[in-house]
């Protein structure tokens, strides 16, 4: 059996998506931009992919930007909003627990002169409401904050924000809420989101932009996308992050219920199976993911025990694990975990393709890792 449970990282991509994206490459080769039928035909699908993602961010059509991913709507955003605003302030607030993708692109931006705040986070990861009130005044032309954490699953309060962020634009990373939360009252001015997370192609995202925001060029040229993203559209990896979207919105309560339900039986079984852990997930964190310290053991060494078994988990971020010299979560760390509680973190995140019997055996299996290395580690 092989239970895969790293769906934060990427997803599987759905069988439909492949064969939408094959039949693209093989029909629809045509420039999108050409005046002739074959790009005629190309522009179409493309719209129609368009139309769909609008659809579901409860966007209209020419919001809606197309990236080649989340890291790169989150750089557009963020740099497009500060550069085009930088005589009204100077002012950006973030929060500690972001993904690399909206830290890396502020620690960019201090160096250019803006001041950043990074608003911290509780127990739980939920985000200090009053520090982040108290931070945002007239100087404050960007508010940028996650929809869902990648690593614990917390949902952070987009709406709430949008009723206290004055005159800031407000920009959320949806990469990890999107199919998984209902993002269309959410009222951010911008929304990141990717494909990958939802069983679409990796290298495509999108960025909703809502109308009167201004926004400048990230890459200038022959003015695709509106003159947003110039250059020549991904036809295939457009089309099937369409059809991702419309599989993962056609069933939307049945997708999350499904992730749920397995989430809710392996949570239920670690708490009853084994002793001495800490879950990191709030209760009413997303579906899709549950974080938990195993006191004790060393995440890394429970997630090759795991893999030996055919389980695939991961210790946080996939986008933060390869980096040379990297320390522990930035994530747990702000949420005031030990070092040795941090080092003993597993990301469980979940599909709808996970069920109740894999949760069985991934229990079975992880009792027996974290009991092994528990009795081993005594005698060092």
């Amino acid at each position: 059996m092989l239970v895969y449970l790293d769906n934060s990282a990427t997803t599987r991509q759905y069988d439909e998506v492949t064969e939408t994206m094959m039949r693209a490459m093989e029909n629809y080769y045509g420039n999108p931009s050409s005046l002739h039928t074959l790009g005629y035909e190309s522009e179409k699908i493309v719209k129609n992919a368009r139309r769909i993602i609008a659809r579901s961010l409860g966007a209209s059509d020419d919001e809606i930007i197309f990236t080649s991913c989340g890291t790169e709507s989150d750089n557009t955003a963020l740099y497009g909003i500060a550069h085009s605003r930088r005589r009204q302030g100077n002012k950006i607030i973030t929060s500690r627990v972001e993904h690399p993708a909206v830290l890396e692109a502020c620690k960019v931006l201090e160096k250019e002169g803006f001041q950043v705040e990074y608003i911290g986070v509780d127990s739980k990861c939920r985000l200090d409401m009053d520090a982040l009130q108290a931070a945002i005044d007239e100087n404050t032309i960007l508010v940028s904050v996650m929809n869902v954490n990648n690593e614990t699953g917390t949902i952070m309060p987009i709406t709430e924000i949008s009723k206290i962020k004055k005159n800031a634009v407000l920009h959320t990373d949806a990469v990890q809420g999107y199919g998984k939360v209902d993002l269309k009252n959410c009222r951010a001015d911008m929304i990141s989101v990717s494909a990958h997370k939802i069983h679409g192609p990796k290298g495509m995202g999108a960025l909703y932009v809502r109308k009167g925001i201004n926004l400048p060029a990230y890459l200038s040229g022959g003015g695709q996308e509106r003159g947003y993203r110039s250059g020549t559209e991904n036809v295939p990896g457009i089309v099937g992050f369409g059809k991702a979207v419309e599989l993962a919105f056609g069933d939307f309560q049945g997708r999350v219920s499904a992730m749920g339900k397995a989430r809710k039986y392996l949570l239920d079984g670690i708490c009853d199976g084994i002793k001495d852990v800490i879950i990191n997930s709030p209760e009413d964190g997303a579906a899709s993911v549950l974080n938990v310290s195993f006191l004790g053991t060393r995440g890394e060494v429970l997630l090759h025990t795991l893999e030996q078994d055919r389980i695939f988990v991961s210790t946080g971020s996939a986008c933060s694990s390869n980096k040379k010299g990297k320390g522990q979560s930035h994530v747990l760390t702000a949420m005031g975990l030990k070092p040795k509680e941090i080092e003993g973190a597993i990301r469980f995140s979940f599909s709808e393709f996970n069920t109740v019997k894999e949760m069985d055996y991934v229990l079975d299996r992880l009792e027996s890792a974290v009991s092994r290395f528990r009795r081993l580690g005594s005698f060092r």
